[in-house]
């Protein structure tokens, strides 16, 4: 008999980013921003209420991000099957302290350990990447580098 969970997880994961929430936050917002750390592919900039898709080329994936919220330079909170809150704090005029929780997993004990293993993992590496790009200019390209073997035709 597979143990059960008595709740499902919720992720978090937060990062200091060393620039102002305006920039922070449009980063999330703006795909031709979120292009250069995260996704390969955004149709449309976050609104809420709309359904934009993003892509990831490399592995041949994409999601459709319904968008449930956007609070200008605080708070954006979106569904893609499970739900996602980015919160936007600002710590002086140079910094931005970003958390990132999801939450809204289903399925068996193991899934919902992978599911957020996985969101943890994923989620990490985003935040890890955007301050590289933000803040020095750089990037890490640490998506597609994360699971070489698993990209489009390789």
């Amino acid at each position: 008999m597979e143990p059960t969970l008595s709740q499902a997880p919720i992720v978090k994961v937060e990062m200091l980013i060393r620039k102002p929430v305006n920039e922070v936050f449009t980063a999330f917002v703006d795909p031709a921003i979120t292009t250069q750390f995260w996704f390969t592919k955004g149709s449309a900039k976050l609104e809420a209420g709309s359904r934009v898709q993003w892509d990831w080329e490399i592995y041949g994936a994409s999601a459709d991000i319904d968008v449930l919220e956007i609070v200008e330079n605080s708070r954006i909170v979106i569904d893609w099957g499970s739900r996602v809150e980015w919160t936007f704090a600002p710590r002086g005029d140079d910094a931005t302290f970003v958390t990132i929780v999801n939450d809204g997993f289903e399925g068996s004990g193991d899934e919902l350990v992978h599911q957020a293993t996985d969101s943890t993992e994923g989620f990490t590496i985003v935040l890890c990447g955007l301050k590289a790009y933000l803040e020095h200019g750089i990037r890490l390209n640490l998506i597609g580098d994360k699971a070489p073997d698993a990209h489009v035709g390789s």
